[in-house]
């Protein structure tokens, strides 16, 4: 038996698929998700494979990634979707709207350009198996040990979404550390060199995030020759928590027009 993604769906009216980062699940795009089902688009939350609540696999790359996304599609009898994804759902939304471009109605890619990123997330995943869910009784407790290897307040909440009562006492993660902390090259990996959508597509950064810096124009009109690049201001990589308005209204008036 095929294993299916899970997701929330809210609204009715055009499909909008959204696809979250690196560690984070359905959740962190439900007020956005809400927002944009009241400007009448059906907006699918999705969580990909070892994240939130869908299954649990030691394969993962783009390729993989993307193939599910076709997979949740024909499984919901959708013909073509709009497709956003942030940071690693960014890429797996490239991968998909290049191999799937019949099934993509349009792109957006927040915060994240088709070239290599090498691992920067090692400090978090070691951080995150400190973490011993036969002694933690509580978020509390988790945030403590946490802090001693994650300063940031934002990020360690970030983190601490995907807590979850496993069985009466115990805690665990959402999310498949193994595999995660296994597969860290597969997270920062590129589509393939020659992959190209020629739909509309809209590439949306943050002001004061490093992740697109103008020298990556030329391969990303590579890739998407149809691609526009806008800035949201006062924004980091997290751009659609730090900037939900500017994000909002940007992807609308792509969405729309």
């Amino acid at each position: 038996m095929t294993e299916r993604l899970h997701s929330q769906i809210i609204g009715k009216g055009r499909p909008l698929l959204i696809l979250h980062g690196f560690l984070g699940m359905s959740d962190n795009w439900k007020t956005l998700g809400s927002t944009y089902a009241e400007s009448n688009f059906e907006v699918h939350l999705i969580d990909q494979r070892n994240h939130g609540k869908s299954f649990w696999s030691s394969d993962f790359d783009y390729g993989v990634l993307s193939n599910d996304l076709e997979g949740y599609m024909n499984d919901h009898s959708l013909e073509k979707a709009i497709i956003l994804g942030h940071s690693m759902g960014g890429k797996t939304a490239m991968q998909f709207a290049c191999s799937f471009s019949e099934k993509t109605e349009k792109l957006i890619v927040a915060d994240i350009a088709p070239k290599y990123y090498p691992p920067h997330h090692q400090w978090i995943i070691d951080g995150l198996n400190t973490l011993d869910f036969d002694t933690i009784k509580s978020r509390s407790e988790a945030d403590d040990i946490l802090k001693e290897r994650i300063s940031d307040w934002g990020v360690r909440q970030f983190l601490l979404k995907n807590l979850y009562w496993v069985e009466k006492g115990k805690l665990g993660l959402r999310f498949n550390l193994d595999v995660l902390s296994e597969k860290m090259n597969e997270i920062g990996e590129n589509i393939n060199t020659t992959d190209r959508y020629t739909g509309p597509t809209l590439f949306l950064r943050g002001d004061r995030s490093e992740y697109i810096v103008e020298s990556d124009l030329p391969e990303i009109k590579k890739h998407f020759p149809h691609a526009i690049l806008e800035t949201v201001s006062n924004a980091g990589h997290w751009l659609h928590a730090e900037n939900p308005e500017q994000f909002l209204e940007k992807s609308l008036s792509f969405l729309n027009s």
